[in-house]
């Protein structure tokens, strides 16, 4: 049976030495210091703003001659770990080293001679290292990992850090001769492809790869409901292992009722199972329709949600399946029904939780910001979106693969880059036909271009009322936008402004940094987007604050400060509660401001949101007035209230929910 052993303790680390796909340092580095796993050594600089290192940045080839420079530590650095070879109970079977990440370059060896080299920041790679292990005592692992910056590996200029690391950890899997193909671009070598009937019965393909099988190996597949219970089983011959289960009455997935089923693959040589994947899958429909956005399980179901980036407050990246828990966590208690994963192939453990909580998924390779000319830049391009999709295919969440990312930010509109998204385009529908493609277009690619009409739907990253023009324009752009071009199904991939929880102010204006100001801007927003269900899909950015090495706005450097959350997830916005008026239908009052505690004049504004028909206010113990939502037009509730000198109390309540805050006169 296959075993996967984690290596994630007492590692060896050292900085500064170059990475060679020929050679390892003879001998480990006098200067070596012990971490565990996952580890980034730009957990504090990727996002301290202190300027630490050197700069990198080199936007020669794009129109970004006065972007700011990076000043984080890129460079190559060592991993070292002794461990002894696992115990194989069969003869001929197989031992992998297994890295779900490794940041940005990775070259493996063991015992000092080279297991296998990578190019892909975010996705799971293997290497098969029988041949090279000695079965008695211990065996050297050395992994060199590099975020330096080079000239074809996407992302290649991005305002987010790019984080050095092994920062998902590492494994070691161990298996029979006779296994589910473990060498196939980092799948689990099974994949499950669910359809539902016109009739309501579903059918559930399923195509295994499989290694080193002959006659005396069958496979078998048995698909359970939530309660354990079989409800299909199927065995085939290991020549011809793809099978059809049937399903009579399907219980669909939906972000409502995230419903999944497990299946279970199995290969059986005789009596004796000798491998086995467990994973779940989920059944549903779904497309976009122009008029009537996304379309589930046949019923119309407008996509509200957020983008994520994958990193924490001094931790950067390297983070627990626990984080990434808690952090789907915090989206679905905002309400959000859909996340964009950008703008790369995220943690595993991610996609699990996106699943099992019900969010419909938009996953994207790091195609971004500058297209670079280099035929191995679109090499690279093809490499990351191939194991995206197959090392993602069986997750039900994911139902949208995004090519590229405001890719004219950096450079201009030309035939290679038209046809390298149609050479992407063909790649996505050759891997999976059964999903829509899509693209995030920057604010400013003009609606008759070449980018248009290639993928399945389209969106645009607008910020309208921050970096240009005002909040009012979002609502005009999308509304001549969709008058012009009706049969396009259109997305609001990005949209957002800074807000700074410390900078406070009575008079919010663009710009201004003021949590404010951003409370004021989501305001607009939430509304615009919820009068507008033909857009199919809504994206804030940014859910959590992030690091972006390069800036320094509001101050506080090297972040992207348009989370609606802090980047160490301890502080909700006020901006976050807007939305959670918006989304969730649990009963919940909320009064904006209470950082804001100083207050001058005789009165003030109170501004409360909540999902609730009326809204009573007190000041003082003193009932100031009650507001309705009918009178306030939505879920944003404003009142005027006298203030007397030094603190005042202020209560609003609804029904059985209330919230608190004092302000200082």
């Amino acid at each position: 049976m296959r075993k996967v052993i984690e290596l994630n303790k007492d590692w060896l680390f050292v900085k500064g030495i170059p990475c060679s796909p020929d050679k390892m340092p003879d001998v480990l580095s006098p200067g070596c210091e012990k971490v565990d796993l996952p580890h980034t050594w730009n957990s504090v600089d990727g996002h301290d703003g202190h300027n630490i290192g050197i700069p990198v940045k080199d936007w020669s080839q794009g129109d970004l001659s006065g972007a700011p420079v990076e000043f984080y530590e890129r460079t190559a650095a060592w991993y070292y770990h002794e461990f002894d070879a696992p115990r194989q109970p069969l003869a001929g079977g197989r031992t992998y080293v297994e890295i779900p990440a490794a940041s940005m370059v990775c070259d493996v060896f063991v015992n000092g001679k080279a297991a296998a080299h990578h190019e892909n920041p975010f996705s799971l790679f293997r290497a098969d290292v029988t041949d090279l292990l000695a079965q008695t005592g211990p065996n050297l692992l050395a992994i060199c990992v590099s975020n330096e910056y080079n000239d074809h590996v996407y992302p290649q200029h991005a305002d987010f850090t790019f984080y050095g690391g092994l920062y998902r950890g590492v494994n070691l899997v161990s298996t029979a001769a006779a296994h589910f193909d473990l060498d196939y671009c980092g799948s689990c070598g099974v994949k499950v492809t669910p359809r539902l009937c016109e009739d309501g019965t579903a059918l559930i393909d399923v195509k295994s790869f499989l290694k080193g099988t002959d006659e005396n190996h069958i496979v078998q597949y048995s698909l359970t409901d939530r309660d354990g219970n079989e409800c299909a089983l199927a065995a085939r011959p290991s020549s011809s292992p793809d099978a059809e289960l049937f399903l009579a009455g399907p219980h669909l997935w939906s972000p409502s009722d995230p419903y999944l089923y497990t299946l279970t693959a199995r290969i059986v040589r005789r009596n004796e199972v000798v491998d086995e994947v467990t994973f779940k899958t989920g059944i549903r429909s779904f497309f976009c329709d122009p008029q009537k956005g996304f379309i589930l399980n046949g019923s119309p179901l407008p996509l509200r949600g957020v983008c994520r980036h994958q990193d924490r407050l001094y931790k950067g990246n390297a983070l627990t399946a626990e984080d990434h828990r808690e952090d789907a966590l915090i989206i679905k208690e905002l309400g959000a029904n859909t996340i964009r994963l950008a703008h790369y192939q995220h943690d595993q453990a991610f996609y699990d939780a996106c699943d099992e909580l019900g969010f419909v998924v938009w996953a994207e390779i790091p195609f971004i910001t500058i297209m670079r000319d280099h035929p191995a830049a679109h090499a690279n391009c093809r490499l990351q979106m191939k194991e995206l999709i197959i090392q993602n295919y069986n997750h039900p969440s994911i139902c949208f693969w995004g090519l590229s990312n405001e890719v004219l930010l950096g450079g201009k509109l030309s035939d290679l880059l038209i046809e390298n998204h149609k050479d992407l385009e063909a790649l996505v529908k050759s891997l999976d036909p059964t999903r829509l493609s899509t693209i995030a277009h920057v604010s400013g690619t003009p609606g008759e271009c070449g980018l248009h009409g290639i993928t399945d739907v389209e969106a645009y990253n607008h910020y309208f009322g921050w970096y240009v023009g005002t909040i009012d324009a979002n609502a005009a752009w999308l509304d001549d936008y969709h008058s012009r071009y009706p049969d396009r199904c259109l997305g609001l991939s990005e949209y957002g402004c800074e807000g700074i929880i410390t900078t406070h102010t009575d008079t919010p204006s663009p710009k201004d940094y003021s949590e404010e100001y951003q409370a004021l801007y989501h305001e607009t927003l939430a509304r615009v987007i919820h009068e507008r269900p033909w857009i199919w899909g809504t994206y804030v950015w940014n859910v959590f604050d992030f690091g972006a090495a390069a800036r320094n706005e509001g101050g506080v450097a090297g972040r992207n400060n348009k989370g609606l959350v802090t980047m160490d997830r301890k502080i909700k916005k006020d901006s976050w509660y807007i939305y959670k008026a918006w989304w969730d239908s649990t009963p919940m009052v909320h009064i904006c401001g209470k950082r804001h505690f100083k207050r001058t004049g005789p009165e003030t504004q109170i501004k409360v949101y909540s999902n609730q028909p009326s809204i009573t206010l007190s000041v003082n113990g003193s009932v100031v007035g009650t507001k309705t939502a009918a009178e306030s037009g939505d879920k944003v509730f404003v009142f005027t209230v006298p203030l007397r000198e030094g603190v005042n109390h202020i209560a609003a309540e609804a029904g059985e929910v209330r919230d608190w805050a004092m302000v200082e006169k």
